[in-house]
């Protein structure tokens, strides 16, 4: 039986440790936390699964809340006027499939129970580089799942595909209660603000129940950044929140103006460098480890697909690893299942440097969505699906030949679709 060390207990590492010990591999999984310290502990991010990701978990028998976690049907686009007291833009793309957000402490905590009821191993540490050259050693192939953490920083950046060298977002986020559903129902909710950042909502189930998650992604230093103290509370991380919603997003702030956090620890604020690195690091004896998910590609969470990315990872190496049979698992086994990966991945790359940068032919689209619902329609289910996103919303030159070509198609049926 072949044995297999994944460091790291969140959506991609437990999500291949399950697959794996399904697949009768040998799984040890390296986490210091227990599942009570994870869900008991600070929320970990703003997460929305879309029809892809979410029929992974039911095929691996992984979706424990179909029943519990609210739908949600649709992506909605707002822009925030210069100085207005409403959007610009307001519009809602449908998805073709229902999207739903899980809190990862209660997602992750349930998973790590279900790996070590199904006979999975379990390090309950921390691991510095220099243990993983013993580990490596009991163990025929080692994957990093370990997010931004240190082990992260074995991994060369790839400077190619890596053009930030400073975060280009500040990120604040609540879960809370007492809020307004979202006038246009269950939807992923986003207002752009051009040049200084976005806001995000959504409907989550959380450890306490359903509620709504709200984050602030603010250009550092512009309007939206609202500085907070080293180790602010959560009440001090939900009061600047509503503050940005009320000075920039009036119509945002209506809904959430009774706002209370879903628990104490239900808040996070802090920023990180967008990066791509290279997916294979030598350790110390020269022997290659793997490296998978945010711990090789970190995108800005403004697409909304970190955890639907972690999870494509986690079955693409799953595939890569069953399909390699008995033969060793060297650096160019480790290289052919970062470029199966990769071969999605770079679109998510490539539109999340898109939204960050906010460039003309985005806001066109935008408005074009706000009066042609197919183009609305095709923007949220990209979302599930960003494969497509290269033909009509990366490039400035295919954006501007998909607007001229539902204006010639609106023109010939004689219906009228105002582009600005």
């Amino acid at each position: 039986m072949r044995k297999i060390l994944v460091v790291g207990a969140g959506q991609s590492g437990l999500q291949l440790a399950l697959g794996l010990l399904a697949e009768d591999y040998d799984v040890t999984l390296v986490d210091p936390r227990e599942p009570e310290e994870v869900r008991a502990g600070r929320v970990m991010s703003a997460q929305c699964l879309f029809g892809p990701a979410l029929r992974r978990e039911r095929r691996h028998g992984l979706d424990f809340w179909g029943d519990r976690a609210p739908d949600i049907t649709g992506v909605g686009v707002r822009v925030a006027a210069d100085g207005g007291t409403a959007p610009e833009v307001d519009w809602v793309g449908h998805l073709d499939e229902p999207a739903r957000s899980v809190d990862q402490r209660l997602k992750l905590a349930v998973w790590a129970e279900l790996f070590a009821q199904g006979g999975g191993r379990v390090l309950r540490h921390r691991v510095t580089p220099d243990d993983l050259v013993s580990l490596r050693a009991d163990h025929d192939l080692v994957v990093i799942a370990a997010g931004r953490g240190e082990l992260a920083g074995l991994f060369p950046r790839d400077e190619r595909r890596s053009p930030f060298t400073a975060p280009q977002r500040v990120l604040s986020l609540a879960y809370v209660t007492g809020a307004d559903p979202h006038p246009h129902g269950p939807v992923m909710g986003r207002t752009a603000v051009p040049g200084a950042g976005e806001l995000l909502t959504l409907p989550t189930l959380s450890v306490s129940g359903v509620c709504q998650s709200l984050m602030v992604e603010a250009v550092p230093g512009g309007p939206l950044d609202h500085p907070l103290p080293r180790g602010a509370t959560s009440e001090e991380v939900l009061d600047a929140l509503l503050g940005v919603l009320r000075r920039h997003a009036p119509w945002e702030h209506e809904r959430f103006t009774h706002a209370r956090l879903a628990d104490p620890l239900a808040a996070l604020h802090g920023a990180h460098t967008p990066v791509v690195r290279e997916p294979v690091a030598l350790l110390t004896d020269g022997t290659p480890v793997l490296g998978m998910a945010d711990s090789v590609v970190n995108n800005d969470p403004v697409t909304a697909q970190g955890a639907n990315m972690a999870s494509l990872s986690a079955d693409v190496y799953r595939r890569a690893i069953v399909d390699h049979g008995t033969r060793p698992f060297d650096e160019r086994f480790m290289r052919a299942a970062f470029a199966a990966y990769w071969r999605h991945a770079r679109q998510v790359t490539a539109w999340s440097r898109v939204m960050l940068t906010g460039p003309h032919h985005v806001w066109e689209l935008y408005r074009l969505a706000d009066r042609h619902q197919p183009t609305a329609d095709r923007f949220a289910n990209a979302f599930g699906d960003p494969a497509g996103l290269i033909d009509w919303f990366l490039h400035p030159e295919r954006a501007t030949a998909y607007v001229d070509d539902v204006r010639r198609s609106a023109s010939a049926t004689s219906s009228h679709v105002p582009i600005s």
